[in-house]
């Protein structure tokens, strides 16, 4: 088909072109789509939120015990796992919560699912899974949320099919409902319409990436009468219903694909599920009123608003309780859908996101975030190193904020550079290095060099040197060369002042160091 006659043609919307885009995009880059942030994986994806779900999979494992089953595997699927990085924190934060606890729970398997094969490939290979999977806590599928309605597991090769889960399925989904096929529908005078669409294209189309194709594409919209999703038959004919008394002149992105997704994952299990899930999606119907169009949001890919008021309201109807927060979120909204025989009696499920979501929780931290991005020159450091913590001593935020901590440590006191000194420590075991390459082992070996540690910091300096595929900075050589003479390593201290000499030879530090050497 021409891009002209692609152009004239219309489409129902969860079946225009872009979903297809959408789908090979993901499959040609694989976990690159992350690089330098082309797909947003931050927000949802820090130890912050890993925290917080780690949380709520503890209560939820403790409520499982409680009632009465303490040896049935659980199973944590994780949809659309991405960059892997979700996972590494809610596993990280997870284990060590077990451990702390040292309270008899059921057993759990983790399960890193999507639809590329590139990902998968990627997660087995990253050396921040790779321990999980030994442990036998982590395994992967390759899942399409549209059509597939069993598991298959990768590594240990268990099919999973309806049924045959003694537990409840726990179903994590970030940046997920967004990004997958949904209705658009145009709802007035008690009637509902089809809002189909047909696509402009740029005129270069076809000399143009797939990501680029999906940015310049412009959406035009056509109304067509739809009663087929009025009558008795029509598998969510309920929440319709709500919306024709409800709403009046309004368009409602509908999460068909995401209500059969999770009606097609119920059916695993005899016991339900519990779905843990965070992205730009509403789930007051008021937000939803007198709605214009909505507009592709361009970020490497592609997304939408999912539209949690639907999937709350159907999953209500059949006895599921539903926990979202009662303020508004700005950035993020974090909710938990149990679709359960009896969601209050999983007591600690329940308080977990009140701790962790509800009071105070990942879209709380992301706006305090983006407030100390933009004030790093004017906070103090007990300030940052507060921040830090309760960012999970996150990489990122030290990456951030390393050249403030360096001119704020000439006024540090001790117990300051203590905190800091344990709060890269802790960082480290804690990273999972993306796509883009962060020396985070440079930021850190300079920072401890400043700070007059040196053991540590010629720890991570070498690191540094040894990843880096770049020829070494004569900086670090001569701070390797003083960190081996302060530990009286005189060999090394020669070896570095020599190669940073190589570099600059007339580098005066350097040369009077070797001055130093040679006459010890």
């Amino acid at each position: 088909m021409t891009t002209d006659e692609q152009q004239q043609q219309r489409y129902r919307f969860s079946e225009a072109p872009f979903w297809e885009l959408q789908r090979s995009y993901y499959e040609q880059l694989g976990m690159q789509a992350w690089t330098n942030d082309q797909v947003p994986q931050y927000i949802t994806s820090n130890p912050m939120i890993g925290t917080a779900y780690a949380e709520m999979i503890l209560g939820f494992l403790q409520d499982r015990t409680a009632e009465g089953e303490p040896e049935e595997p659980v199973i944590i699927l994780e949809m659309g796992a991405g960059a892997g990085r979700l996972a590494f924190h809610v596993l990280q934060k997870l284990t060590e919560l077990i451990e702390y606890a040292g309270i008899a729970l059921p057993p759990f398997k983790y399960v890193m699912s999507d639809l590329p094969l590139k990902n998968i490939t990627g997660w087995q290979q990253h050396p921040g899974l790779v321990p999980f999977v030994e442990q036998g806590i982590l395994d992967f599928a390759q899942f399409d949320a549209v059509a597939d309605g069993e598991l298959k597991l990768i590594g240990s090769g268990t099919v999973i099919r309806p049924g045959d889960l003694k537990q409840p399925l726990l179903v994590i989904a970030n940046y997920f409902f967004d990004s997958i096929q949904q209705e658009l529908l145009y709802v007035d005078e008690g009637k509902i319409f089809d809002c189909e669409v047909s696509l402009r294209y740029p005129d270069n189309a076809a000399d143009l990436t797939t990501s680029q194709v999906l940015k310049e594409i412009v959406p035009e919209y056509h109304y067509s009468r739809a009663a087929g999703y009025e009558e008795q038959a029509y598998p969510y004919h309920e929440v319709i219903s709500h919306y024709q008394q409800n709403l009046e002149d309004t368009h409602i992105l509908f999460p068909a694909a995401a209500l059969a997704c999770m009606e097609r994952l119920d059916k695993l299990s005899g016991a339900g599920f519990v779905l843990l899930t965070a992205d730009k999606g509403d789930h007051r119907l008021e937000n939803w009123k007198f709605a214009d169009p909505p507009k592709l949001m361009h970020h490497g890919s592609i997304s939408l608003t999912a539209n949690y008021h639907a999937m709350q309201y159907y999953f209500e109807q059949k006895g599921a309780l539903s926990l979202f927060t009662p303020h508004h979120y700005k950035n993020l909204n974090v909710g938990c859908i149990l679709m359960l025989k009896d969601p209050q009696a999983h007591v600690q499920t329940r308080l977990a996101y009140r701790r962790f979501v509800e009071r105070f929780g990942p879209d709380d931290f992301f706006s305090l975030k983006m407030w100390v991005d933009q004030n790093y020159d004017s906070i103090g450091l007990q300030a940052l190193l507060g921040f830090w913590r309760l960012g999970g001593y996150d990489a990122e935020l030290f990456i951030q904020s390393a050249e403030r901590i360096s001119a704020l440590l000439p006024d540090a006191n001790d117990e300051e550079l203590i905190d800091l000194q344990l709060g890269i420590q802790v960082m480290w075991n804690g990273y999972y290095p993306m796509p883009q390459k962060y020396d985070l082992a440079l930021d850190s070996g300079l920072v401890l060099f400043e700070m007059d540690q040196y053991k540590e910091a010629r720890w991570f300096l070498e690191r540094s040197l040894q990843e880096s595929d770049e020829e070494p900075v004569v900086t670090v050589l001569y701070c390797l060369a003083i960190c081996c003479y302060e530990l009286q390593d005189d060999a090394g201290a020669l070896d570095y002042t020599r190669r940073a000499l190589v570099l600059e030879p007339e580098h005066e530090e350097a040369l009077d160091l070797l001055a130093a050497l040679s006459e010890g």
